[in-house]
């Protein structure tokens, strides 16, 4: 039977099918899938559950999310959201959806995939992820582009990065797209081989364009790049481009593809998100800008340039005092109130920041006052670090976000 054919029988049954708290909430009560039991303590009229709720090893998701970005959640994340409080058929969303985990992870599951974000970076990687080209087409296309034709660039700086031949076939491949986009020829195909290289530009091995680079999921400076260089005695190689997109492409398909009839993606502030009817989303799973933890101009510059963005103009929320992101994050919570339908459920990450002496959770539930959300309860999924953030030199329990914080919310009359 095909997905399409079963995302339709589900949309039918789930329109007179409840998703049951109550077994949600002991469900997280009884979870010992990792050899240990959930910790219930209250704070404030507000229970809290203690536990490891889904894995910390790495590469256990489908190979489709192995998309760089920095601060992105895991995959196991919305997994367990999913699959508990929704049905086949649901609306997911997600209204800060970075890389596209949430409304991936969503797809993969038989629901329909709904996503967000103010950067039209975020679009550009997680959309040609839905419908994806095949392989052959993907060749084909690799094939047709005219890389003998591009031999000079414009960008000098960026030989911090690249070999000449390798920048020269980056900026061609650049200029190659635009133009098809402006022309209207742009298909998944481009759409595809753009999101690659997108996540292709920097990195850490011979799998990425440029010359050794940490971390993965950004770039650094080209001062910064100059001293790596200097530090490691190193000069950029020559990269085979359409190779690295090749390659790339069967790794992320090596698991198979994903079929939805219906997805929607929108570039908008997330307290706007007109294009999503009220009352019908089942469910959100999201985490938001945490006060000025994160950069994302700074980190995404590269990214932006090679898609045509100035990363300056996009309205990328960065605040630095808990009053200001408290009321963005309630100008969000009243948009989601808005369109999650009655009994559907937010799952509202946030975690530690400066230190362990903020906890967000407690900001995003003031939030909520006067809203027509319940809070059912905040998890705390507590795990020792992957080697992603010890690379930054980060501890567990030390220094940084060591736990995912989630507020529950579920939408009642």
């Amino acid at each position: 039977m095909s997905q399409q054919l079963l995302l339709e029988r589900a949309a039918l049954a789930s329109a007179s099918a409840s998703v049951s708290t109550g077994d949600f909430l002991n469900d997280v009560q009884g979870f010992a899938d990792f050899g240990t039991q959930t910790l219930v303590t209250h704070n404030n009229g507000i229970a809290y559950f203690v536990n490891e709720f889904w894995t910390a090893r790495q590469r256990q998701a489908h190979r489709l999310h192995e998309v760089s970005y920095r601060a992105c959640f895991k995959p196991q994340l919305p997994a367990f959201f999913i699959e508990r409080l929704t049905e086949l058929g649901d609306i997911v969303f997600d209204p800060f959806m970075g890389r596209g985990t949430t409304p991936i992870e969503a797809a993969l599951r038989g629901r329909i995939p709904y996503g967000n974000d103010i950067n039209p970076l975020s679009r550009a990687l997680a959309e040609p992820r839905m419908n994806a080209p095949t392989l052959q087409q993907i060749d084909e296309r690799l094939a047709e582009i005219p890389w003998r034709d591009f031999h000079t660039f414009k960008n000098p700086e960026l030989l911090e990065f690249y070999h000449p031949t390798v920048l020269a076939h980056i900026e061609g491949l650049r200029a190659w797209l635009l133009e098809r986009q402006a022309t209207g020829l742009f298909d998944k195909a481009d759409c595809w081989i753009r999101m690659v290289a997108l996540n292709r530009l920097t990195g850490h091995s011979t799998g990425f364009f440029s010359v050794y680079t940490l971390p993965p999921n950004q770039a650094v400076s080209v001062e910064r790049q100059r001293k790596i260089n200097e530090k490691r005695n190193q000069t950029p190689p020559v990269r085979d481009v359409p190779g690295i997109i090749a390659k790339k492409s069967r790794n992320l398909l090596s698991q198979g593809s994903i079929e939805t009839p219906r997805s929607l993606f929108t570039t908008c502030e997330s307290h706007n998100v007109s294009d999503i009817a009220d009352n019908t989303v089942a469910l959100t799973v999201t985490s938001p800008p945490f006060l000025d933890i994160v950069n994302y101009e700074a980190d995404n510059w590269l990214r932006c340039w090679f898609l045509g963005v100035d990363p300056s103009n996009v309205k990328i929320t960065c605040h630095r005092n808990l009053k200001d992101w408290q009321a963005f994050i309630a100008a969000t919570l009243r948009e989601l109130a808005r369109i999650t339908r009655l009994g559907g459920h937010i799952a509202f990450e946030v975690g530690e920041v400066r230190n362990g002496t903020v906890r967000l959770e407690e900001n995003v539930i003031a939030a909520a006052q006067g809203l027509p959300l319940q809070t059912l309860g905040v998890m705390i999924n507590q795990q020792d670090f992957t080697k992603t953030s010890n690379c930054w030199g980060i501890e567990n329990n030390s220094n940084g976000t060591n736990t995912n914080r989630i507020v529950i919310f579920q939408k009642h009359p």
